[in-house]
């Protein structure tokens, strides 16, 4: 009796301990990975989404400036939301005449160049003299058409007019939703309104 009681009360042995211990171990190894991972992920990625503005903030600059950007590549260094970032910039010519493609591409100052996978954004725009400055003034979209050939098609293309345009005749709109009910059918008994919508 007192055996069999002395077995009940036996506690875990130093190997079931040590094992015990090894489980929670690894368990705690690939959660701190997991979360050591996560925190690399969100950290590279708010990088790139700076870099990425950078690179748009580039392009822009490029497209504001009165002179066509000289072609070749340059380069150059930025401070921005704390850190120094390095970029690139490559002008080249395009199959358009007066059309040139900038791209820029941007990665951390600290971060070692090592090939095209060291940069962390590259952005392609495009400038070019196909829109003339911006003078102010509105163009005139009153157009008179030319004269009508067989079948009462225009035969001669419209010619801009200077003179104001009449007001156009409109159809008055109607509700997507609304529905005509049927008509009732007269009978003898009591007439039935259906109101009108």
């Amino acid at each position: 009796m007192s055996a069999r009681r002395h077995a009940r009360a036996r506690g875990f042995t130093l190997i079931e301990v040590l094992v015990a211990l090894a489980i929670v171990t690894l368990g705690m190894a690939a959660l701190l990975g997991t979360l050591s991972s996560a925190a690399n992920t969100s950290a590279y990625l708010q990088d790139k989404t700076l870099a990425e503005w950078i690179a748009l903030n580039q392009v822009s600059k490029v497209r504001l400036t009165s002179q066509p950007p000289s072609k070749g590549d340059s380069e150059g260094e930025i401070d921005y939301a704390g850190r120094k970032w390095k970029w690139t910039q490559k002008v080249d010519d395009m199959q358009i005449p007066g059309v040139l493609s900038v791209v820029v591409k941007v990665r951390p100052s600290d971060v070692a160049a090592s090939g095209d996978n060291a940069w962390f954004a590259e952005v392609t725009g495009v400038v070019g003299d196909a829109v003339g400055a911006p003078r102010g003034d509105l163009p005139s979209w009153n157009i008179t058409p030319g004269p009508a050939g067989p079948g009462g098609a225009t035969g001669a293309p419209a010619t801009p007019s200077n003179s104001p345009a009449a007001p156009a005749q409109t159809q008055p709109l109607t509700p997507f939703n609304t529905a005509t009910p049927p008509a009732v059918p007269q009978t003898n008994g009591p007439q039935t309104v259906v109101p009108q919508t």
